[in-house]
Formats: structure tokens, sequence, C-alpha cells
């Protein structure tokens, strides 16, 4: 790329606007006996956590529950956003309304009247890495322990 290095708070500026405009992202997981699996799901973002749906018995779902860890990735593998969190996971009638309802105008998905048994995960934020190109690697840790760096 032509460009010079973004600064950090350049950085969680950008990722800040991704989680509030992006829909999807890449949802990594891994099963007990250490299976990977990779899937793309729309998620919403309230400033503090993301908040995604998937069924209850799909290796995702499985995953999230059982290790309450989560890999996550938006962005292109050009300018890449990396959240590790904590998973929490919700039966689907236990949001408010106005929670559900943000989703699924957001996603254009509502899990609540889908068929099957959906299950919300609420993943906070633990560790968030951007970077676009290899000079920014340098500092591409913004979050650590839940804590913004910058």
């Amino acid at each position: 790329m032509t460009t010079e290095p973004r600064s950090r708070a350049r950085r969680r500026h950008d990722t800040e606007q991704r989680l509030a405009r992006d829909v999807d992202l890449w949802v990594a997981s891994a099963s007990p006996d250490g299976l990977p699996y990779l899937v793309p799901l729309s998620f919403d973002w309230d400033g503090e956590a993301l908040l995604l749906a998937t069924p209850a018995g799909s290796p995702t779902g499985r995953n999230l529950a059982a290790a309450r860890t989560a890999r996550l990735a938006l962005g292109p593998t050009r300018d890449v956003t990396v959240i590790d969190g904590h998973v929490e996971v919700l039966r689907i009638d236990a949001l408010p309304a106005q929670t559900g309802d943000r989703f699924a105008a957001r996603t254009g998905f509502d899990p609540r009247t889908s068929a099957g048994s959906y299950l919300w995960f609420r993943i906070t934020p633990r560790r968030i890495q951007a970077w676009r190109e290899a000079d920014e690697l340098r500092g591409r840790e913004l979050m650590r322990d839940g804590r913004w760096l910058v």
C-alpha cells in the first residue's frame, strides 16, 4: 500500500466505525477435541459487545457454548480487525424485545422467528487487533484484557 501506517488512535477509530457499520464477520471456534470451524455470521454491536445468533445444535453454537471464547474477524485481508472475546450464551427469549428488534433491523434476519432452536451469543471483546499491511503489524494491539490501549 502507498499510504503511511495509521496511528493506533486512527486504527481504533476505524475499528469502531467498522463495528458500527459492518453487518457480517467471520467467527472462528473449535470443538472440545480441537476441530476448527469457521463461519460467517451477522452481528450487532452495542458499543460494548457483539451480538450473534446461530442454532444451538450447529457446530458454531456447540463450540461457542462449550468453550465460551471466540475469535472474530472483520474486513478484507488487507484491512483486518481480529477480536478475541468472552462468550455469554443466552436463550433466544432472554433479551429485551428492543435488542432483538435492533439485531433484526440491522442484519435483516430475526432468529426469534426462525425455525429451529437458536441461541444468542453475546461476545465481549478481551483483545482487539487491527492492521492493513506489514507496516502496521507494530502497534496492532488496540485492546488488551478488555481495555482500550489508546
